[in-house]
């Protein structure tokens, strides 16, 4: 079976799928409910959205098209939580995010869910389980009155003019609306906006970063692995040396520099290593299902692969095996909306601070795309990304939250992690509360107002 499609490339364009698709008011499909905010996606920003949204008392409905809760962060088990810590030659970690972020994360903590911070580079990151992560979603939500409705997808806006009144979702069941005050839409790929006929962007040009497929090795002597790895998650030399040499052997190892993570489970690493790519080299925009497919077929047979090779090459791993993949091709890009205000690259490189900033980051620019990973690191440092950054260019009543925030091509390399992606989810709750108490659009609400909600909640910005 060929794997090649070659007008994949075009989906940006429009000219593969039909990616716009509106119902009026009048749209006479059966009304599920009628609330103050329907949340699409249970990412991390989405469960951040729905628990501070419904525990403030309003009316929330969470889409979500998997059977849980996660994501990114689950069903492509990108599996750490990055962002938190400073970057630069500390001998421990120095946390700089706390707000919603920190409340997960010790929901994690406190149920095994989560190793100890393990150097990545110059900083630091935690490996946590997927399993507890859905977990721990579950009760949060559940806790706050979130309604959840899992195995259901968006398959159009609801708008009256430029105004968003709710989705229309499908499932096995059937096809349904959710009326909704307000829309936060933390798809991760901007699928509400795109639905109503917003505008976004693929990256620079169209191109954007690779996805991959992560996988967890089990059956490992964990302490002989460590001692001969080292105590960074990136790939020692030696390692990638002998990578190069089976590359060169006509074994399928696209990336030589590797990122392998200790997990909470005995025996068991969680391995970054994959680098996804059509046949031919051709950029594969995971958007089009099409293309998804080609990334996990291939990113299960590189799987494979890159477990023959730490078998044969890597101490510890002799009598090691796959235990799983993620439930999806881990993704980094798709769609980036065009916001009333882009981060742009220089903020990320210059660590611009902002009085109507809503999260910090000081994750480098980690950018996947082409030959090899590339990193830029912002030593001892952070920049604000800014509230209007999730407030979509046109239409009324809508706010994204996660990686589809309107962000360059660089700078969303560092913005789309895990960390930040909770306080987006937790600065568009805030936002949305504003916006409904005070009867005003998000595009006015002032982001240094967001900022003061988040600081009262206890986020650290």
């Amino acid at each position: 079976m060929s794997t090649a499609s070659p007008a994949a490339s075009a989906l940006p364009h429009g000219d593969r799928w039909r990616e716009r698709s509106v119902l009026g008011p009048d749209h006479g499909l059966p009304v599920l409910t009628d609330v103050d905010v329907v949340v699409v996606g249970a990412g991390a920003a989405g469960v951040a959205a729905a628990t501070v949204c419904a525990e403030q008392g309003l009316s929330v409905v969470l889409v979500e098209q998997y059977g849980f809760a996660g994501g990114a962060a689950v069903a492509g088990m990108s599996g750490t939580i990055c962002g938190l810590y400073l970057a630069g030659d500390h001998a421990a970690p120095v946390q700089v995010v706390h707000g919603f972020t920190e409340r997960f994360r010790g929901a994690l903590h406190d149920r095994g869910g989560l190793t100890s911070p393990q150097r990545y580079g110059r900083t630091w990151a935690s490996a946590h389980d997927p399993l507890v992560w859905r977990e721990a979603a579950d009760d949060l939500l559940v806790r706050a009155g979130v309604r959840v409705i899992f195995h259901a997808s968006v398959v159009a806006a609801i708008l009256d003019g430029d105004r968003h009144v709710g989705v229309a979702i499908e499932s096995k069941a059937g096809r349904t609306a959710i009326h909704a005050r307000r829309t936060i839409d933390a798809s991760g790929d901007a699928a509400v906006v795109a639905r109503a006929g917003g505008a976004y962007r693929y990256g620079e040009d169209g191109r954007i970063q690779n996805p991959t497929m992560f996988f967890r090795l089990g059956g490992v002597d964990t302490a002989a692995f460590w001692r001969d790895f080292g105590d960074d998650t990136i790939s020692p030399p030696h390692v990638t040396d002998a990578i190069l040499r089976a590359r060169t052997g006509g074994a399928d190892l696209p990336r030589e520099k590797i990122w392998i993570f200790a997990t909470t489970r005995p025996g068991e690493l969680m391995v970054n290593a994959t680098r996804l790519e059509a046949s031919d080299g051709r950029m594969l925009n995971v958007v089009d299902p099409e293309d998804f497919t080609i990334a996990e077929i291939r990113g299960r047979r590189q799987v494979r692969a890159y477990a023959a090779f730490l078998r044969e090459h890597v101490a510890g791993c002799a009598d090691a095996f796959v235990v799983d993949t993620g439930v999806e091709a881990g993704i980094r890009q798709t769609r980036s909306i065009e916001a009333v205000e882009m981060l742009r690259d220089a903020d990320v490189v210059a660590c611009r601070k902002r009085s109507d900033g809503i999260a910090r980051s000081p994750w480098p620019i980690e950018l996947h795309d082409g030959a090899k990973p590339t990193l830029h690191w912002l030593i001892d440092d952070w920049y604000d990304v800014p509230y209007l950054s999730l407030v979509p260019r046109a239409g009324e009543n809508v706010i994204v939250a996660g990686r589809c925030l309107g962000a360059e091509h660089h700078a969303l390399a560092s913005a789309r992690v895990t960390a930040q992606c909770f306080e987006y989810g937790n600065a568009a709750a805030w936002a949305t509360l504003r916006s409904l108490r005070e009867g005003v659009a998000y595009r006015d609400i002032a982001g240094e107002d967001v900022r003061a909600d988040l600081v009262a909640s206890g986020s650290t910005i």
